[in-house]
Formats: structure tokens, sequence, C-alpha cells
């Protein structure tokens, strides 16, 4: 595996500590974040000069500029919207030179996934991979379930179409890959989140790593090996895998210890 650091829990720093971090810590990847966050420094529409200073800034501290990240929902009401956003993504992917985007098919329950609504998801699916397959950009689908809040501030993960194994059929039929988090399937209640990736290893091209640890009334974020997961099957399952692993820490206010642990512990295996 190629170690990086994901880009979610790096969200309130600035670009340029971003990548102190990875270079820091002996990596030479970040996942860049696009319009997925209020910091982010590019959006659709970005200008030359904003985009060449991204590249600048990576090449300056040393990191590849391989795998970006957007956030969308396609199984809202504003499907239109959302597909006009991550095409307008794409196209800055392009220009930097990205070849694996991260999107995400939605987060409304699978329950509700059926009939015109599920149409609208996979034909927006369609659209934007199409569009990106134009651009030599490899879409790739999170497994991420809908997430909300437990009284006591715990997350409470559920089923989207993403952490259903019997719906992938469908997804992967638009044409896009698959990003595999398998701490997000573990969450949602998919038991086996290590026979995903041995089922679907040839749509996968890159990986999210991190944990969840159970707390009353649900779950919170915690770093590699400090949550939930079985990692000695988990990475047994990945030991032929040499894509992108990208260490995600979703706490920000100690996001730099909690990715050093995680990756002082994925060096274990």
């Amino acid at each position: 595996m190629q170690y990086g650091l994901a880009a979610w829990g790096l969200r309130e720093e600035p670009l340029e500590s971003q990548l102190a971090i990875t270079s820091g810590f002996g990596l030479d990847l970040l996942e860049f974040s696009i319009a997925n966050y209020d910091r982010d420094v590019l959006r659709p529409g970005a200008t030359d000069g904003e985009i060449e200073r991204v590249k600048t800034l990576f090449r300056q501290h040393g990191v590849r500029l391989e795998c970006g990240c957007t956030g969308n929902d396609f199984t809202g009401d504003d499907v239109e919207e959302q597909v006009g956003k991550v095409i307008g993504v794409v196209d800055i992917a392009a220009r930097l030179g990205i070849r694996y985007l991260r999107i995400f098919a939605g987060f409304s329950s699978d329950s509700v996934m059926y009939g015109e609504r599920l149409d609208r998801m996979l034909a927006a699916l369609k659209t934007v991979n199409a569009h990106a397959a134009a651009k030599n950009v490899v879409l790739c689908v999170e497994t991420h379930g809908g997430v909300t809040a437990s009284p006591g501030g715990a997350q409470v993960h559920f089923n989207s179409v993403s952490t259903r194994v019997d719906r992938w059929r469908e997804l992967l039929e638009t044409g896009v890959a698959v990003t595999y988090d398998p701490a997000n399937l573990a969450a949602a209640g998919q038991g086996e989140p290590a026979a995903f990736f041995r089922r679907f290893r040839e749509h996968i091209p890159y990986i999210h790593l991190k944990d969840f640890r159970d707390v009353p009334g649900g779950v919170l974020p915690a770093a590699c090996g400090e949550g939930r997961l079985d990692w000695p099957e988990l990475m047994a399952a990945l030991k032929e895998f040499d894509g992108p692993a990208m260490i995600e820490y979703e706490l920000t206010g100690d996001v730099r210890d909690g990715m050093r642990r995680s990756l002082d512990f994925l060096k274990r295996f």
C-alpha cells in the first residue's frame, strides 16, 4: 500500500499545513479536497493562477497530486445542481492532473432508494462518470452511509446504497469505481468489511483507513487500531493491494497526533 493522508481530518488546516504534515510523516500522497469544505482553496471556475499555485505547493513539498475528493449527494432533491458541481470539480481535477476523484452516491437511507429516486441517482452517476472518463479522471464512489447524531453526541451510522453489498452491482454499472472505507461499512452494520474488499477488489483503486470506537448511543471517530475493526483480518485482505491508502482521522482537535498514531499502527503489519 502507498500510504497518504485523507483530506477530511485536515479540513481545518491550511493547504500548506496539510502538505507539511504529509511530508513531515515521510509520505508523498495527500488527498486534495475540492469544493468539499468551506476552507478548500479551489472551487468550480478556479483560475489558471489558482490551479498553478496548488501544483506549485505540492511540488515544493514533494507530494503527489494523484487523489482528490469532493462532497455531493445524488439522493436528494437537487440532483441537477449536484451533477453540475461534480462536473465542475472533475474539470478542476483534470487540470491538476488528478487521477482518482472520490465522490459520493448519496446519504439517504437505503430504505427509500427505489423507483424514480434511485433512477435519478444512477443517471447522475452515469452522467458525471462519462464526463470524468473523457477527462481521464476515475470517479470513485466511497462506501459511506448516512450519519446522524444521538442525544449524547455519538454518531449513528445507517445504510445508504453504497454500504449495501447487494446494491453495488447497480452502482458499478454506471461505470464508477470504489473508494473502499472499511470503517464506514462496519459503522453502518456490515459485519465483514474485509469480505467486501475481496469481492470488489478489481473495482477498488484507492482506499481510506480509519476506525470508529463504540460509545453509548453510537460510535466516535478513532485512530486506526483504536476502535471496532478487526485489523489483522483486514490487513490480511489488503496485503496484495498496492494503490493509495489514505489515512483518515476525523477529529480536527488532535489530527496530527491521531494520524501519527494511525500510521505507527499500520506500519506494524
